[in-house]
């Protein structure tokens, strides 16, 4: 895709979403960690369910602590790899009362130092709570990136330098955001919904679904050419002569 219609692209979603917001509930930078560390292989409705309650009795590393993981793990089971979440949610806290007095840091690399927390997540905090200009690549911002053409790659981490190269700078505080929001509701990993898609004119996926269309004819069998039988050869009877009278 051309750095003109990329900078269309973007219009055209910030048009449509002005002030984009996550889906993850949290309050503050540290609970938007926990959330995000949470959110790995989960749907945000589901964390959400979560978090809610525990929330509630938890949102600061020391309670987060005093809770213990046995006890976060009672609120996290309904969430995927719950067990290991747990385990790294409160090794998070402990390292961020020791090493950060219980605040949230915001730098990529310090963020990363947490147990639980990769390069996604990490993208995550700082765009949210921080206001970087970071692009957090997640299953959704991978394969739009990918169909549209707008920065294809083979990983995350490829994606994610093709989007800072052609997002242009007044997009890119909610970039991330405009792209997740596109994936997880108009293109969608099963069936992209292109009737509704803002974008479907600048889109370079070939096999855009209109539920619109026609059904397409189905393709006509096609017909054997007729072959002759074979007929059998029968011996012809011999005529018996009758004897002269």
């Amino acid at each position: 895709m051309t750095r003109a219609n990329a900078k269309v692209l973007f219009q055209r979603l910030a048009e449509h979403t002005p002030e984009p917001q996550t889906e993850l509930y949290y309050k503050d930078p540290f609970t938007l960690v926990v959330a995000v560390a949470l959110s790995a292989q989960a749907t945000d409705e589901g964390v959400n369910k979560a978090t809610k309650k525990l929330f509630a009795v938890a949102d600061t590393p020391q309670a987060m602590v005093a809770l213990g993981e046995k006890k976060l793990g009672d609120y996290i089971k309904t969430i995927g790899l719950w067990r290991n979440k747990a385990k790294n949610v409160i090794g998070l806290s402990k390292m961020l009362l020791a090493d950060y007095d219980g605040a949230v840091p915001q730098t990529r690399d310090a963020l990363e130092r947490l147990p639980g927390v990769g390069r996604k997540t990490a993208n995550v905090v700082m765009n949210v709570a921080f206001g970087a200009e970071t692009i957090a690549v997640d299953t959704h911002i991978f394969r739009v990136s990918n169909r549209t053409g707008l920065a294809p790659g083979k990983n995350p981490l490829e994606v994610e330098a093709g989007l800072e190269k052609i997002t242009p700078p007044e997009f890119k505080r909610h970039a991330h955001h405009w792209l997740i929001l596109h994936g997880r509701y108009i293109c969608k990993a099963r069936t992209p919904d292109c009737d509704a898609c803002t974008i479907v004119d600048l889109c370079l996926y070939k096999d855009k679904v209109f539920n619109s269309e026609a059904k397409k004819p189905a393709k006509p069998k096609r017909k054997m050419a007729n072959t002759p039988k074979l007929k059998s050869a029968r011996p012809k009877r011999k005529t018996k002569r009758k004897a002269p009278a």
